[in-house]
């Protein structure tokens, strides 16, 4: 009985992307069957590497349609594989050139102002996410993911963590909830991911979890690299353990809000207001600013309504958030200037690092800035205000 294999997609609007159809077959060699409107620039370059692909997985006889879109070789080769993977079992990886070491280290303080959601399994949403400059950019395994097409967007989101230019963005992944996570973490993991998104978490043993599977798969791969976490709190149950969440791992960097599940869990609708999770909401930055990491408010999800945006990046700004989700890269604008300091608190950094500077000069161990003390954590908070405001050009 012939395997057929397929993976992606075509026709349509579809862009940056193939369909591929993989039927093994007893005997033949490989058949190859391209349509693709670029053929005649690149159909020898296209069958030649699905050829490769195909000898590199040890597949002597197969007949092969792709349907091309556009896309380029390193999701041509994530489709391949994955139909590959439907019609036999194996472990083994292809991979086009690359060099982790070519990426900067991961970096547990940088700002997380604004982040963009990508579909995993959206290959042309992928490809321009860094010109739109977030701060970070996350290929999502979880929510924007069919289950039944789970296994080829690992593939896909593995690939273009190797092969896409992101332009200085963070480069994050929202994996599925464990179980099912972390074998996303796994494959993921040695691939040049800086921080990884831990959905619906509820307890700290979920992000060991992680932790464990992450450190294995580095330590398979050769690799030193670090990975940073994210847990996300979407249930009451999280909640009210967010702040052992929070100190489950010298990983986790910063913890978000997810309010739709959040709310649902609850039982009660999500308003514009938001009345119905500002517990929930302080609950979190509370645990975040002890624990040392950055609280990271949920997306707002009305794209159209920018008014509404400002207002909420506002109210987040005003709760102690550092940053929101966007599902829009028209977001990121509005949020990034909404969470950068005012002139005042910039002019205010600025005092109490000459105060602390002058009183170190002259040997105090007490400083003051008029009548207020000022201590460690006050001068921490002013470095970091100072910094965010070169980030923004206003010093």
């Amino acid at each position: 009985m012939e395997k057929t294999g397929i993976a992606g997609n075509s026709g349509g609007k579809v862009r940056s992307d193939c369909k591929v159809l993989l039927t093994l077959a007893e005997q033949g060699g490989i058949r190859t069957e391209l349509k693709s409107k670029v053929g005649a620039l690149y159909g020898e370059s296209i069958e030649n590497l699905v050829q490769d692909i195909l000898r590199f997985f040890g597949i002597r006889h197969a007949a092969v349609i792709v349907e091309d879109s556009g896309a380029l070789p390193h999701v041509i080769a994530a489709r391949v594989e994955a139909a590959i993977k439907q019609v036999m079992e194996t472990t083994k990886e292809f991979l086009l050139p690359f060099s982790v070491e070519d990426l900067p280290n991961a970096e547990s303080g940088r700002f997380r102002l604004s982040r963009l959601y990508i579909p995993g399994n959206t290959p042309s949403m992928m490809i321009n996410a860094g010109i739109h400059e977030p701060d970070g950019v996350i290929l999502d395994l979880e929510d924007a993911v069919a289950p039944d097409r789970k296994d080829e967007a690992r593939l896909l989101v593995r690939n273009a963590l190797r092969n896409i230019n992101f332009y200085g963005a963070e480069r994050m992944v929202r994996i599925n909830q464990p179980p099912l996570g972390l074998e996303d973490a796994a494959i993921v993991a040695p691939h040049g991911v800086e921080l990884l998104l831990i959905p619906k978490c509820e307890e700290a043993g979920q992000v060991q979890e992680v932790e464990k599977v992450v450190r294995a798969s580095l330590e398979k791969a050769g690799s030193v690299r670090e990975i940073f976490f994210m847990p996300i709190i979407e249930s009451a149950l999280g909640v009210e353990n967010a702040w052992q969440i929070a100190m489950s791992s010298k990983y986790v960097v910063a913890m978000a809000v997810g309010l739709e599940d959040l709310t649902a869990d609850l039982g009660v609708s999500r308003t514009e207001e938001g009345r119905e999770s500002f517990y929930a909401r302080t609950r979190i930055v509370n645990a975040c600013k002890a624990a040392g990491i950055q609280p990271i408010d949920s997306v707002y999800s009305d794209v159209a309504n920018m008014d509404g945006l400002l207002e909420n990046v506002n109210a987040s700004v005003a709760l102690g958030f550092e940053g929101m989700g966007c599902i829009h890269p028209g977001q990121i604008r509005v949020i990034t200037e909404g969470f950068r300091p005012s002139e005042e608190e910039v002019d205010k950094a600025k005092q109490i690092i000459e105060a602390f500077k002058e009183a170190r000069k002259r040997g105090l161990g007490v400083v003051a800035l008029g009548s207020k003390m000022i201590d460690a954590p006050v001068v921490k908070r002013a470095e970091r205000t100072l910094i965010l405001a070169n980030k923004f050009k206003m010093i």
